[in-house]
């Protein structure tokens, strides 16, 4: 029991940031056509959920807030509750955590100044149940009359009590709203926020940019499903199915059919899951997603228990009841169905062994802006993972050459433990640089896996034992070549302690920035963070501007950087011929006042922190979503080339700065 609701518990939280109606809320407005009307929010909590408090203490769960811009009216107060939290010692966080349970009304007090007023309320929060939390946020615009004859000019809104923020209203262009003082004469230019879509399509654009992103997402997962395929949950399936298929059929061209069509069912299965994950969440939310500190910390709990449950910690397996309601399918059904179910049935078998290789690799995928990069992934993946089966069946003979399961398959299992912890601390940095916690710099890394790599080398060596594995009493040579492979991998590494750049895993470990003691002088670094000031620095010098749109979480940023960046040509060029600008799309940083944006479908958008900010600026003005994101711009934030994206083409980097430079002095 206790293995099924850690199994469940596991599933949930790598699931909690999809959570849908943990809280459901409703907004009215109360009172209206008098001089003292009221917003009423009302929160109806799901069972066995739980929200917290607006004064929940600080160093437990987030506090509900409420952010309420008012026209035509003041706030009175601040909003109140119908009823009284609960109060709770919580001992992970060690402090008293206060929520509400069931239903509760929380009531704002109006008092109108004019005979028309608008309301705009937005609600962020946090409930939780026992398998895992859930952001909440939730929105309304609500509008009402008054006999009060005003003077047609709004009042300002009060600050509420609790400090809650109200949302900034916007002027004509978001640069006025943002724009800091101009210096040296020199004035934000409302033009640098204007739309350049149609400027960039006019410049030579590369076709196969799009398809070398889907064919990396395609092998990406294909090298997935292959990795999945010797793990302990699925390599003892394979003669176990076409066992099963070739009893079900004595006729050797039906078995053969029979396999194919199971082969392509876990393609199927596979697929769709892809393209629901697509569907319900869209490509530009999965990559919002896979930069969310929220989720990166998660799915690093997420890789650290399937670690630790690879390396003998625990058993982790689905709830029998779940594998046993397909069997019966299997059993219950003939033909088609049949062998659908049975595909099912492997596909929930295995989820303990492939479910860390799926969620990385729909990660990867959110990084890109394609519809169906999420879909193209998973049929990599499934196509590794089904050949073998189908080919199996269609050539039993090939089964007696394959090497029983054993101990071999557990020091499998291991091996993908450590490898499953490294790359958990790429997920945990993303949320260190994203909150700016920097207890994961460069060097910090960098030493863990030193130290995790130089471990499994012992391991492979037979030094280092985990409670499934036997006695290795002599070192095979395979066992050897993969030890001397980890223990070089580990001294590679050696050198990044003082500032050696380590391209192989630049992917992965947080950027040069973050190294306290360096060594190395060539990286390039921003002389801007700030896209405002960028623009007006490089007016001032004239200058052409190369804008880097980048991500704490950004895997193929690093790469660039460490590819394309250390070229001391590139950054020659990037150093004394442009002003670069970084801007970082997942930065937590607070901006000094909420704004309100309309995106190009239409909906209000309220912009809180800088990398939203960022975001939206990528979206507004270039029409793209995805980094890294190169583009050139002049002194009027005009297009001078067509964007770079990734790809880590050190001549082809040359001539993209070059064309800049060119069009720019023809500009003069």
């Amino acid at each position: 029991m206790r293995k099924y609701l850690l199994t469940l518990l596991t599933v949930f939280a790598a699931l909690s940031c999809y959570a849908v109606n943990a809280v459901t809320w409703s907004f009215k407005l109360v009172g209206d056509k008098t001089e003292n009307p009221s917003v009423v929010a009302t929160a109806t909590i799901a069972p066995g959920y739980h929200m917290y408090a607006q004064n929940n203490p600080a160093g437990g769960s987030n506090p509900l807030e409420f952010y309420i811009d008012v026209k035509g009216a003041k706030k009175v107060g601040k909003p109140t509750a119908n009823k009284n939290y609960t109060k709770e010692f919580d001992d992970v966080f060690e402090v008293d955590q206060y929520y509400y349970s069931g239903t509760v009304t929380f009531t704002q007090k109006l008092k109108a100044t004019a005979e028309k007023f608008d309301v705009n309320i937005e609600v962020k929060g946090q409930a939780c149940n026992d398998s895992g939390c859930v952001p909440l946020f939730a929105s309304k615009k609500l509008s009402g009359t008054s006999p009060v004859k005003g003077d047609g000019k709004d009042e300002e809104t009060e600050e509420a009590a609790d400090g809650t923020e109200t949302l900034t209203e916007m002027t004509d262009s978001i640069a006025d709203a943002t724009a800091a003082p101009a210096t040296a004469n020199v004035e934000t230019d409302k033009g640098w926020w204007t739309n350049v879509e149609a400027e960039l399509k006019a410049f030579e654009t590369n076709p196969q940019e799009e398809e070398t992103s889907l064919w990396y997402i395609f092998i990406a997962g294909f090298i997935g499903g292959l990795i999945a395929l010797v793990t302990p949950c699925v390599w003892p399936m394979i003669p176990m199915t076409v066992s099963f298929f070739l009893k079900q059929n004595k006729d050797k061209r039906k078995s053969v059919m029979t396999a194919a069509i199971y082969g392509l069912s876990i393609i199927v299965i596979y697929v769709a899951l892809g393209l629901i994950v697509t569907a319900i969440f869209g490509a530009s939310a999965l990559n919002d997603l896979a930069t969310s500190a929220i989720f990166n910390i998660i799915f690093f709990l997420l890789l650290v228990v399937f670690a630790i449950s690879f390396m003998g910690g625990f058993e982790l397996t689905l709830p029998a009841s779940w594998t046993n309601k397909m069997d019966s399918k299997v059993d219950s059904t003939t033909g088609m169905l049949s062998v659908f179910f049975m595909a099912f049935t492997l596909v929930l078998v295995s989820f303990s062994c492939t479910g860390p290789i799926i969620g990385t690799l729909l990660v990867e995928a959110a990084a890109t802006s394609n519809f169906i990069s999420p879909a193209i992934g998973m049929f990599g993946f499934a196509l590794a993972l089904a050949l073998p089966f189908s080919l199996f069946a269609m050539f039993p003979t090939m089964l007696k050459s394959m090497p029983k399961s054993g101990g071999w398959m557990n020091t499998v299992k291991v091996v993908l433990g450590f490898l499953e912890l490294a790359l958990a601390l790429k997920f945990l940095s993303v949320a260190d640089l994203a909150y700016n916690w920097r207890i994961l710099d460069r060097e910090v890394f960098v030493s863990l896996w030193i130290v995790i790599f130089f471990l499994l080398g012992v391991y492979l060596l037979g030094k280092l034992r985990f409670p499934h594995d036997d006695e290795v009493e002599k070192c095979g040579v395979t066992r050897f070549m993969l030890a001397c492979i980890s223990f070089a991998f580990a001294v590679y590494m050696l050198p990044g302690l003082w500032g050696a750049p380590l391209k192989s895993i630049s992917a992965f470990s947080p950027p040069m920035s973050t190294q306290d003691f360096s060594l190395y002088e060539g990286e390039v670094t921003a002389q801007v963070d700030d896209f405002e000031e960028g623009m007006k620095l490089a007016k001032q010098l004239d200058k052409p501007v190369l804008v880097d749109f980048s991500g704490y979480g950004c895997v193929n940023c690093r790469k660039m950087e460490a590819a394309v960046w250390t070229d001391p040509d590139v950054k020659s060029t990037i150093d004394n011929d442009y002003v670069l600008i970084t801007l970082m799309v997942d930065e937590k940083k607070a901006l000094p006042a909420p704004m309100q944006v309309t995106e190009t479908d239409g909906t209000v958008r309220t912009l809180r922190t800088v990398g939203d900010k960022w975001s939206y600026l990528q979206r507004s003005k270039f029409g793209a979503n995805a980094q890294p994101f190169h583009v050139l711009l002049d002194n009027n934030g005009k297009p001078l080339a067509a964007p770079f994206v990734y790809k880590e083409d050190v001549p082809g980097y040359k001539k993209f700065l070059q064309q800049g430079k060119d069009n720019y002095a023809k500009s003069k």
